[in-house]
């Protein structure tokens, strides 16, 4: 095992503490104290549920400019390393601005833009460690890094709603700010032992200009239709720009994204053969399989809608739920609705090891190899099952059934067990699928999905508020909220189907370094 390592794993693990132990205190932070000038409770859920959901967008939208500025200019190191310390400012903000919208808003977005630009470098930053000698140890480190992640947040996930609740917010969002720094530090202790993997200067053959030449290219005879194709995406960007006014800006730059990378990537794919004309075949091969790459990734993009609103829907359920009483040598404890969350990460850390250990092995005698989209494509469909069950459970509540939020935990473990097979199994999968040059970028993409996840989830929120829509939902017989969660069941439900049928196209590569590259 590469003795670089530790520093990286024990830096992930500080980093999620910091990271989860303010997000999963925020959406209860916002409904009670921050956005309490909203005097109907059901406007101000609404709006703490598109704040933090805005934020999650955020964050997984900044890993396209980290991973550019990491693969392009500054090498990953030093991208993580300077965008680590804007997230501990962010941090420090949040704890300084507890009674001030603006200045707390502000602390947000420097959070969204340090981990979410660091985010994609971490995880492509353990696959630089291997390379050909050792790439058969990087499956056991990627669960180890993921393994630490959850540690991270289960710690967090219990302790920060204590310390919000009976500390304040300043304590409560103080403390993981100064767990970043402690990362940040710890990661660059470890600076002289990493292999660094230089970054590459933008190359005649680099992904946009093939796609470019595709696009442009026309011969005696030739059609245009991917331009066309390409040009409609620009169209319905355009078009989405200019609706922020009623959609809001948020929903329609992250609409404006879907229609430019889906029009643009099928326009591109239709023309693409016309680039060999000018650039080597590698190139235009790389293109292809980026391609592909990023359809695996818009099909994951459901899941993430679901497995995001565990912090934020999950949590509002919860609040209406009776909580457990738990006692213990003679001390009684209550939870709150902010610390089931904390049931995901032990969840993980109980999964990961049983998957490989009991469930992969079994698997495989039975003949049956659990392959990367085979764990992907069950990891949709089973967080499409723990909507079904989160959502069964919010029919009873409705019903005037008092429901214990001990019920949680089995909506939790499914969900859970979907992001093992999703999650984790999705960041081998992205490093090993990318060419060498487009690690970081296709890192960000594979993040980016988490974007986009949660912009269904602001549209879908966005078309409840319409009086028209609430009335066919009324007649029903469903509320508002068991009628989305059945509705996003059904989403993933699909998801899985489509994606299950690719799987079965999908041709898998490697591309994992051959050679060893320089340290310190």
């Amino acid at each position: 095992m590469p003795r670089q390592i530790p520093y990286i794993i024990a830096t992930e693990g500080c980093e999620r503490f910091s990271f989860y132990g303010m997000r999963n205190i925020l959406t209860v932070f916002l409904i009670s104290t921050l956005l309490t000038f909203i005097p109907d409770e059901a406007q101000r859920t609404g709006e703490a549920k598109h704040v933090f959901h805005t934020f999650v967008i955020g964050v997984y939208f900044f890993p396209l400019l980290g991973g550019w500025l990491a693969d392009r200019f500054y090498g990953k190191y030093n991208t993580v390393f300077w965008l680590s310390l804007v997230y501990c400012a962010g941090h420090a903000c949040l704890a300084m601005f507890e009674d001030n919208i603006n200045g707390f808003y502000f602390g947000l977005f420097l959070i969204a833009l340090g981990s979410g630009g660091i985010k994609p470098l971490i995880s492509s930053f353990v696959g630089d460690q291997f390379d050909q000698t050792n790439k058969n140890k990087a499956k056991l480190v990627y669960d180890v890094f993921y393994w630490m992640i959850n540690f991270g947040s289960f710690f967090a996930s219990l302790l920060m709603p204590i310390f919000l609740r009976d500390y304040g917010p300043s304590v409560a969002f103080g403390i993981p700010g100064i767990l970043m720094f402690i990362a940040t530090m710890v990661f660059w202790f470890g600076k002289k032992k990493y292999s660094h993997v230089p970054p590459e200067p933008a190359s005649p053959d680099s992904f946009m200009r093939v796609a470019r030449t595709a696009l442009l290219s026309v011969g005696p005879g030739e059609s245009r239709y991917g331009l066309y194709v390409a040009m409609l995406g620009v169209a319905g960007a355009v078009a989405s720009l200019a609706m922020s006014f009623s959609w809001g800006f948020v929903i329609s730059a992250c609409t404006a994204i879907v229609m430019l990378l889906a029009f643009g990537g099928i326009g591109t794919s239709m023309q693409l053969e016309r680039a060999r004309r000018v650039h080597p075949g590698h190139a235009v091969d790389g293109v292809r399989a980026v391609l592909r790459i990023l359809i695996v990734f818009a099909l994951t993009t459901p899941f993430w809608s679901l497995f995001d609103q565990k912090a934020s829907t999950w949590v509002v359920q919860a609040k209406e739920m009776v909580p457990p009483v738990l006692t213990v040598l003679g001390h009684t404890f209550s939870f709150v609705p902010s610390q089931m969350q904390a049931l995901n990460p032990i969840f993980v850390m109980l999964l990961i090891p049983f998957n490989n250990m009991v469930l992969y092995p079994a698997l495989r005698r039975r003949g049956i190899e659990p392959s990367p989209l085979r764990r992907m494509t069950c990891g949709i469909a089973f967080s499409s099952l723990a909507w079904i069950v989160a959502g069964t459970l919010q029919v009873a509540m409705d019903g005037g059934t008092p429901v214990s939020m001990a019920w949680q935990i089995l909506p939790y473990a499914l969900l859970t067990f979907a992001e093992v097979l999703v999650s984790a199994t999705g960041l081998e999968f992205a490093y090993s699928q990318a060419p060498t040059s487009m690690k970081g970028t296709i890192m960000s993409f594979w993040f980016l999905g988490t974007t986009i996840g949660n912009l269904w989830v602001l549209i879908v929120n966005k078309s409840v508020m319409n009086e028209a829509v609430i009335a066919n939902i009324a007649s029903s017989g469903f509320s508002v909220m068991a009628f989305q969660m059945y509705f996003f069941a059904a989403f993933a439900l699909l998801a899985a189907i489509i994606f299950g049928w690719y799987a079965t196209r999908y041709q898998m590569v490697d591309n994992y370094r051959s050679t060893a590259v320089a340290k310190g």
